[in-house]
């Protein structure tokens, strides 16, 4: 082999070993490369999916804050809305009760409580009231039940209410209580799970 021969045989092998070398790094270079982008494709769906975890969190918080915002104003007009009927409701009774006293029933009513008042007291002294509204029936009242009665300086719409001073006791048959604790313990019934 010649020199020139020579030459050429170790520029084309030293081609080669730095062609492969150069291959190699390159290699090497885009594996690195390859890798990191892997990396942060990773981490970037990794952000993005925490991202939008949070977003639905936050979404559902504020689904929920409307919704509790919404059923809380919904009770209020509800509660608002009950008062106002059972307000016109009793108003109704009342009127219905003023209706009932002006008739015989009612006066038979007076008499059974005269009675349970009288009942109750086993033959002690007591008070026996009626309502000022009542004063026209008092005379008829104490001729059928041979009690003697005295009109209340204090309106209590209707009824009768004793007074037992030996027992320290109000037998009290007045509609006014009545209706006060009627009204006081009255509740709608239906709407939302039974309130």
């Amino acid at each position: 082999m010649t020199n020139e021969e020579k030459i050429t045989h170790i520029r084309t092998a030293a081609m080669e070993e730095a062609r492969a070398e150069a291959n190699a790094i390159i290699k090497q270079h885009e594996d690195a490369l390859r890798s990191v982008f892997e990396q942060h494709q990773i981490e970037a769906r990794r952000q993005s999916e925490t991202r939008v975890r949070a977003e639905s969190v936050t979404a559902k918080q504020q689904l929920n804050m409307a919704m509790s915002k919404a059923q809380l104003e919904l009770k209020r007009e509800m509660g608002k809305i009950q008062t106002e009927l059972k307000t016109e409701l009793f108003e109704e009774v009342q009127l219905k009760l003023l209706a009932f006293m002006r008739t015989e029933e009612y006066k038979e009513v007076l008499i059974r409580y005269i009675e349970k008042a009288a009942q109750f007291a086993s033959g002690m002294a007591m008070t026996i009231y009626i309502n000022p509204s009542d004063a026209d029936k008092k005379t008829y009242l104490e001729e059928r039940t041979g009690m003697t009665l005295t009109i209340s300086k204090v309106d209590f719409i209707g009824g009768v209410r004793a007074v037992v001073p030996e027992k320290n006791v109000l037998v009290d048959y007045a509609f006014k209580g009545a209706l006060e604790n009627e009204y006081q313990k009255f509740r709608f019934r239906g709407g939302v799970k039974g309130e």
